[in-house]
């Protein structure tokens, strides 16, 4: 039943939803001309009236999503030449499973001035949006409506449903979340008897009140950290790992090369001696990092892996 789930979410996009490209930025004059274009741009924006409004009753038609999860969820859920641009970190396959999808879509840094002269008649942010950028558009006469990270199931289907609402596309967004509801039913979160940690760069790790559990307690595994008070997300050092001797290690499947040393913590010798290959999840950050169907997919390799494990 997962499995067929599984290529279900796929045809949800389309292709291959993390295939991995490779940018590089550049600096130097270009980086110091763009910057006076866009003092120059925002000063415009300052002296120029607002703005695009969505006449009362209609659905918006110039939608504008500035955080990578509701990138997701608008590009899922909204209507052909609905949305008109997404943020760059929808074009990256560490935190988008939509890379494909956003090409189709302009690219936004989430900047006022950019957003300004798309003349949006709705705005989707994160709470973690700059708020500036929020409080500038909102002055401006731009609706902008804000999206907390999600951290259960509930939240997810809360958040595709008022997407839905948003767009006026409500029977798009109660499909998806019938999707989610049946992978969750198939997963069916019967516990496994094994428990895991996830355990990324930097030594980040997630406790309990997190997304990243309810994940994993989907997939019948149980969080050790609980037991050791943490809770939300933050560093927990080797040793404690350690002592709480999960049976499985999830970590990210994307390799940071040198000069970078975030991983560090995942060659430690002492690491590499409790947990060996068999005991380590590689799971892609994207399908976890936002609250979307995708999830469905991470669930299935920790099931998998929770049933390889002896």
């Amino acid at each position: 039943m997962l499995e067929r789930l599984r290529i279900g979410w796929r045809h949800l996009i389309g292709g291959n939803p993390l295939e991995v490209k490779n940018s590089v930025g550049h600096a130097g004059r270009s980086s110091f001309a763009a910057a006076c274009a866009g003092s120059l741009v925002l000063a415009s924006v300052l002296a120029m009236p607002a703005v695009a409004v969505a006449k009362d009753g209609a659905a918006p038609s110039r939608v504008v999503s500035t955080n990578v999860c509701t990138d997701q969820y608008a590009m899922l859920i909204a209507g052909e030449g609905q949305l008109l641009s997404v943020s760059h970190l929808a074009s990256d396959p560490h935190a988008s499973v939509m890379v494909e999808a956003a090409k189709a879509y302009k690219i936004n840094h989430g900047r006022a001035e950019e957003i300004f002269l798309m003349q949006p008649d709705l705005v989707l942010a994160g709470t973690y949006t700059a708020r500036a950028t929020v409080e500038l558009l909102r002055r401006l006469g731009f609706r902008v409506e804000l999206f907390e990270p999600v951290k259960d199931f509930s939240d997810v289907r809360e958040q595709m449903v008022r997407i839905g609402k948003l767009l006026g596309r409500e029977e798009r967004a109660a499909e998806l979340v019938a999707h989610l509801d049946t992978g969750l039913a198939a997963a069916d979160g019967v516990a496994s008897g094994k428990t895991a940690v996830a355990w990324s760069a930097n030594s980040y790790a997630a406790g309990t009140g997190t997304f990243t559990d309810a994940a994993m307690q989907a997939a019948g595994l149980t969080n050790p950290l609980a037991e050791q008070g943490i809770r939300g997300g933050g560093r927990v050092p080797l040793e404690v790992l350690l002592t709480v001797k999960p049976d499985l290690v999830i970590t990210g499947a994307t390799p940071y090369d040198a000069p970078a040393r975030a991983q560090d913590n995942l060659r430690h010798p002492a690491f590499h001696d409790a947990f060996g290959v068999e005991r380590q999840v590689g799971i892609p950050d994207a399908y976890w990092t936002c609250g979307t169907p995708f999830t469905l997919e991470a669930i299935r390799i920790l099931r998998d892996a929770a049933g390889a494990t002896q």
